[in-house]
């Protein structure tokens, strides 16, 4: 069994740039855990074979996106110091352990997952559903076991995912023998950051909706999109009263504003608590709002902007990041796969005994 450390394992799929949905739901959280000095590794995949899943038949759309993706987690914070960023594809290790788990996994049991059944009809996979995508969970449950992990930043929307994992953990346990470290969830602790919705007040951001602020967007770009967001369409006069709830304006602040930008930016309001009161009472018009918002999330994004920048002046230093973090993290794979392996009798060649035992046999 391998000892107790604390260890993070967490990633994106490389379908796209990154966008703020990603930064609060989870890219922020994941520079405060490891600037906490709380956890012994922290293990950060680009999920390029999950991706696959359902492009298969648009592999450059993921071969687009690797060093796009590389470039926000480096632009947020992301140290290559403290955590280790890879390529799932360079760690095979993962899809040995992929189809063992497939033995502990029911089809059934699949077609109850809540996080899958939504994917397939969002994907409108219902009459053809290609089996790579079918066992993404089983595929998810090897990533976060091959590195131990004790902890799984993600958003709301993975929790059915990672109670999947669980039962693929209690389960080889049981069979095989204490082996599998099982993994706890930890969810943003901010309400507003579990699914940000899309600028069109959409419940989902979506490149093909183009709904999305993207980390790397240009400054006027953001600020087009803000000043365009959905408010409350029946809030047409500034003296009406304006609705918050499904106001994708208010739902943004809620995720990134704070005290100190009121005394910056809308000195004339303590804190978010009052701006909402005088909009729902009346006389307070959705472009001052906007326009509060176009600042904050403008001074979040503009040290993230900078530092993108830097980093693309010297792409041979990000490849070389992504390199050497997918050949650590191989390492750590290949050590749980033995450890599999041996705890399922099936380390024919790295085992004495067996030799002994079939001597003994014929």
């Amino acid at each position: 069994m391998a000892d107790k450390k604390k260890i993070i394992l967490t990633g994106d799929r490389p379908n796209g740039r990154l966008h703020v949905g990603h930064y609060v739901g989870s890219l922020k959280r994941r520079v405060e855990l490891q600037e906490s000095g709380e956890f012994d590794q922290i293990f950060i995949m680009i999920a390029d074979a999950q991706a696959l899943t359902d492009n298969a038949d648009n592999p450059a759309k993921i071969r687009d996106n690797i060093m796009e993706v590389a470039l926000d987690y480096l632009s947020v914070g992301i140290d290559p110091e403290k955590s280790t960023i890879f390529v799932q594809s360079h760690v095979s290790e993962l899809t040995e352990l992929s189809f063992y788990y497939m033995n502990l996994v029911t089809v059934s049991r699949l077609q109850r997952n809540p996080t899958v059944k939504s994917e397939i009809q969002m994907r409108n996979f219902e009459t053809s559903i290609p089996v790579g995508f079918f066992t993404y969970p089983i595929s998810q449950a090897a990533d976060i076991t091959a590195f131990q992990a004790t902890i799984v930043p993600v958003g709301e929307d993975q929790a059915p995912m990672l109670e999947q994992t669980r039962e693929i953990v209690h389960k080889f346990n049981s069979v095989y023998g204490e082996t599998l470290t099982e993994p706890q969830i930890l969810l943003p602790e901010n309400a507003a950051c579990l699914r940000l919705p899309g600028t069109d007040g959409k419940a989902k951001m979506s490149k093909s909706l183009g709904n999305c602020i993207y980390l790397s967007e240009s400054e006027e770009d953001v600020r087009k999109k803000v000043m365009s967001m959905y408010t409350d369409p029946d809030h047409i006069r500034i003296q009406d009263p304006g609705k918050l709830e499904g106001n994708t304006v208010f739902t943004y602040l809620d995720a990134f504003s704070n005290d100190g930008h009121f005394a910056e930016y809308l000195p004339e309001y303590a804190n978010l608590d009052e701006l909402k009161e005088h909009y729902k009472r009346g006389g307070l018009g959705d472009v001052k709002v906007k326009k509060f918002l176009n600042s904050v999330i403008q001074e979040e994004l503009s040290p993230i902007r900078a530092k993108r920048a830097e980093y693309e002046k010297n792409i041979e230093r990000v490849y070389e990041i992504l390199k050497n973090g997918s050949r650590t993290a191989k390492e750590k794979a290949a050590q749980t796969l033995c450890e599999v392996k041996h705890a399922m009798k099936i380390d024919y060649f790295d085992d004495a005994a067996f030799l002994a035992e079939q001597k003994e046999k014929f």
